[in-house]
């Protein structure tokens, strides 16, 4: 991560002053949160929100339900708040400095957390994210589902970081060639699957017979048949089993040995 200032000063602002930059890295407002946060209101436990003050204007980059909730207990009207205000970031420095927030904030989301830290141009997160859309794909930062749309942002940024760009880059452009998008190919079973295949046999598969041998299941095949699988294989290792099945399937010419 880029080194951030965390230098900041104490102090009591006006509600009314304060704007949340959901345009660019801030997640979305969550009206429920913020009246669960108001029905459980403690003052004496209560977390300042955090400011960049930049441009003569204040940015909340956490804590935007907690100033929501206190509006809520004001009925509605702006508020002084205490809040701890930071001075000298750029917007960039900010997004960073959201996407590490940890305590008593609610935990970001994956797609959250990545898209912060691509707007605060983060390298990996910029590098996992260009590897990403060279094969035609898009990150689901909301997990909207689609076509061609990655929502288990988690699973395949962990295989990018595992099994490096260009296999990974290989690995998902197999996946999206095989069910043509379908929103149900992007399941985490099939990215972790699919990536760990193509890292452990790489030299010696197939590719063209790997996405013929897909093809001829659903999207759901792989999900379904680990899931109920008897045998005792841990994590992944059981998906991973049924894509090394199925691009066997049967054949002594393509046979590939179980290595896991």
């Amino acid at each position: 991560m880029t080194n951030i200032p965390h230098a900041y000063r104490e102090m009591t602002i006006s509600s009314a002053q304060m704007e949340v930059p959901r345009e660019s890295y801030q997640r979305n407002f969550n009206v429920n949160r913020a009246k669960k946060i108001a029905d459980e209101f403690d003052e004496r436990i209560a977390n300042e929100p955090k400011v960049s003050f930049r441009d003569g204007r204040y940015f909340v980059f956490d804590g935007q339900h907690t100033v929501a909730a206190r509006k809520f207990l004001n009925g509605g009207e702006d508020l002084p708040i205490k809040c701890k205000v930071y001075f000298d970031m750029t917007e960039q420095e900010e997004a960073l400095l959201f996407a590490q927030q940890t305590g008593a904030s609610a935990p970001l989301s994956a797609g959250a957390k990545l898209r912060a830290e691509i707007h605060g141009e983060d390298p990996f997160a910029l590098a996992f994210k260009a590897a990403t859309e060279s094969v035609g794909l898009q990150l689901d930062y909301d997990q909207e589902r689609g076509e061609m749309r990655i929502g288990c942002i988690q699973t395949a940024r962990n295989a990018y970081s595992t099994i490096g760009e260009d296999r990974y880059k290989e690995a998902m452009q197999i996946l999206a060639t095989v069910w043509n998008g379908d929103p149900d190919s992007f399941r985490a079973e099939n990215v972790v699957a699919i990536t760990r295949f193509v890292d452990l046999y790489h030299e010696e598969y197939n590719p063209k017979r790997l996405i013929d041998q897909l093809r001829k299941v659903d999207p759901l095949a792989i999900y379904r048949a680990g899931q109920a699988t008897g045998l005792a294989l841990a994590g992944y290792k059981k998906y991973l089993y049924q894509v090394w099945q199925l691009y066997n399937g049967g054949s002594k010419k393509y046979a590939l040995p179980l290595k896991f």
